[in-house]
């Protein structure tokens, strides 16, 4: 997933709605239409919500009048942490991330840890 910094840039907390120490990696994806800029972010996407960015309280609206852009973090039920046994054992998908790596205004990073072992060249 290709990084986009308007989604970080009026940050101010990262809520995670369960303990995600456990988690080698979790999804990271851009919600570019949440009604809210700190409640919960509507989640309605396959697998279960983790987390979410909430934003400042005078942070502007997105490309549309009352809608926000906001982070979302997420696992499907095949990812490693449900299954570690199974697809990506030794693999991640696209838009994962350690969430060791993510702060406030801080893109997630794939590490070693959420690959698996070692990156890919």
């Amino acid at each position: 997933m290709l990084e986009d910094r308007a989604a970080l840039q009026h940050e101010e907390q990262i809520v995670w709605t369960e303990d995600v120490g456990g988690f080698d990696y979790v999804r990271q994806s851009v919600h570019r239409s949440s009604a809210t800029r700190q409640k919960p972010v509507a989640w309605r996407g396959s697998g279960r919500r983790v987390g979410y960015s909430v934003l400042k309280s005078d942070a502007p609206s997105g490309e549309t009048p009352g809608k926000f852009v906001r982070r979302v973090f997420w696992v499907k039920d095949h990812d490693r942490s449900e299954q570690p046994n199974g697809t990506y054992k030794t693999s991640a998908p696209s838009e994962a991330v350690d969430p060791r790596t993510v702060a406030p205004g801080v893109w997630g990073e794939l590490t070693e840890r959420a690959w698996g072992g070692p990156l890919p060249s």
